[in-house]
């Protein structure tokens, strides 16, 4: 994060590809008037929230915005990538599901899947008289009609998607695709309604959906945070329109920040979430084992090395280190071949190191009036082929330490594999963000037919006030719904995640929609799946893997009832 005491020429986050754009965006929070600067700088400005913006403009005019009083903070979008690598009765939905005791499905509920896109075409996502439960599709990479207060992609309507299914060549009217698979898998398990099959049912298989496919915006061709940010407020205002509440699917992470909630990316969904009758739900990611986290305390007068692994054939890489503001010491890359990048200390702030094809960018930045912490970038990219493979060292050359704890992250497993790792990784603090946002509902991922949590799922920190799950749902080889018809096994966190959006559906029915309780969405929504969790004994929670355990709704439902017979008293 950038702040206006420290005006360096490379921004955060930004690639060289990226930054020789004709148009960069950057995320600002602000207070007053920007409107001034969509003239002043010929940028276009989007205030998606009071007090945060995204705004587009030339990168050689990105220092001028420090000039404004109105700018309180700049930051760079960051890259996302998928999460993703059935379950009913280990999460107790079935019963909730039964015509028996609740027979909720979701319905008057919109479940909005924010992803890679949705198959529309799959019957899981019609009604019974064949049409489409989708009200809206917003496809930001598909050039057409954007949604009002929107500049980019196409919307497309209930009667469009209609219209396209009825075609004999549906995608000339709607011209959307899943190009993986990933959102229909995602979609189908929070919501699919088991049309192919009904042993294959989701969660909520009445509820409404609105789906948007993030990512291409101008310039690559993947999701960015601004992409993300941007559909959270589409979606929101969408359902406060049609007056019905909604739960967000979120299934993207990344390594890129501090893992602390702090950046304004995080800050943004977590102020956003208190819009409208809002929850949002994102998976803890597939860190754990992936080798990307460091953490070590460092002592004054001495040198640690850090050692690390790349990959044959990685194109750009990155290292985010964390450490105490109070904390001085210089750092010395070491590449494969035993070329050293010199000592650089705080007083160089950026260094530009070029060899043969590759070029590392080193900055250390400053800290923000959100975080007291310091981040030292690591940026290193070819501009041709491939960076040096093999074994990478990170020197630490310190003088005076007061805390000394500092934190590594490479990129995920989806940017650079597991083959690029440290060589003695630490699994705490492997939950990617957004999942580190303070207001989300954040899932972890686990065996349900052994138990055991997944190997691959993000875990939070053994500290009690940072991130940590808040549940852990079934994550391992999930049949869910498949691009083109039929169904297949998925895992990852990304398929634990809908588990707990459709399950915070059917509560939002109950509570909202037939009018049991009608603040149940947010924080209380997540605070009674807290409680309904299942807890095995002789084991501490909330804990980093499981956080307060595997998603129970039916006992969730219960601790509802219970408090729902207390009377108007619980309100207060």
């Amino acid at each position: 994060m950038l702040h206006a005491q420290f005006m360096p020429t490379f921004v955060e986050g930004a690639d060289n590809d990226f930054m020789q754009s004709d148009l960069t965006e950057v995320i600002v929070k602000f207070s007053g008037d920007i409107q001034p600067i969509r003239q002043d700088l010929d940028a276009q400005v989007e205030i998606l929230l009071k007090g945060y913006a995204i705004i587009t403009l030339s990168p050689n005019k990105i220092g001028r915005l420090y000039s404004y009083p109105q700018i309180e903070s700049i930051e760079i979008p960051k890259n996302l990538y998928i999460e993703g690598l059935y379950n009913l009765t280990s999460s107790c939905i079935r019963a909730v599901q039964s015509t028996n005791s609740y027979g909720l499905t979701g319905k008057g509920v919109i479940v909005s899947v924010i992803d890679y896109g949705i198959d529309y075409m799959h019957p899981d996502f019609r009604k019974a008289d064949g049409k489409s439960r989708i009200l809206y599709l917003w496809d930001q990479t598909v050039a057409g009609t954007p949604p009002d207060g929107f500049s980019g992609g196409s919307e497309y309507s209930n009667e469009q998607i209609d219209q396209a299914i009825q075609s004999l060549d549906p995608y000339s009217v709607v011209p959307s695709i899943d190009t993986g698979g990933h959102g229909t898998a995602v979609a189908g398990i929070a919501a699919g309604n088991g049309s192919e099959n009904p042993d294959n049912i989701g969660v909520a298989p009445e509820s409404d959906l609105i789906v948007v496919k993030i990512g291409q915006r101008g310039f690559r061709p993947f999701a960015r945070t601004t992409e993300l940010m941007r559909a959270i407020k589409y979606v929101i205002e969408k359902s406060r329109q049609l007056n019905q509440p909604v739960v967000i699917n979120m299934s993207f992470g990344m390594n890129d920040g501090s893992h602390r909630g702090d950046s304004l990316f995080e800050t943004y969904i977590s102020d956003i979430s208190s819009e409208w009758k809002t929850s949002i739900v994102v998976p803890t990611g597939n860190e754990a084992a992936a080798g990307h986290h460091y953490s070590t305390k460092l002592r004054s007068d001495s040198v640690k090395t850090v050692e690390f692994f790349v990959a044959n054939g990685i194109s750009k890489c990155f290292l985010s280190v964390w450490k105490d503001f109070a904390d001085i010491f210089s750092v010395e890359m070491v590449y494969p071949d035993g070329f050293s990048s010199g000592i650089i200390s705080l007083e160089n702030q950026i260094r530009n190191i070029r060899v043969g094809n590759s070029v590392m960018t080193v900055i250390y930045r400053q800290p923000s009036h959100y975080s007291v912490r310091q981040e030292i970038s690591f940026n290193i990219q070819s501009t041709n082929g491939s960076i040096p493979s093999g074994l990478w060292k990170l020197r630490f050359v310190t003088a005076s330490i007061v805390n000394g704890r500092i934190e590594i992250w490479l990129p995920t497993v989806e940017e650079v594999t597991s083959s690029t790792r440290f060589t003695k990784p630490i699994e705490t603090m492997t939950m990617t963000i957004p999942s580190t946002a303070r207001k989300v509902i954040k899932v972890a991922g686990y065996n349900d037919r052994i138990g055991s949590i997944a190997e691959f799922s993000g875990i939070g920190s053994a500290e009690e006030a940072e991130p940590r799950p808040d549940v852990a749902a079934p994550a391992v080889s999930i049949l869910a719904p498949k691009n083109g018809g039929g169904y297949d096994a998925y895992t990852g966190t990304s398929m634990a995640a809908p588990f707990v959006t459709g399950s915070a559906a059917l509560m939002m029915q109950w509570g909202i929609v037939l009018k049991n309780d009608p603040f149940l969405y947010g924080e209380r929504l997540k605070a009674f799946l807290r409680l309904g969790a299942n807890r095995r004994q002789n084991q501490d929670y909330p804990n980093a893997s499981f956080g307060y355990g595997t998603l129970c709704l039916s006992n969730t439902m219960s601790y509802l009832e219970r408090y729902k017979r207390g009377g108007d008293h619980q309100w207060l």
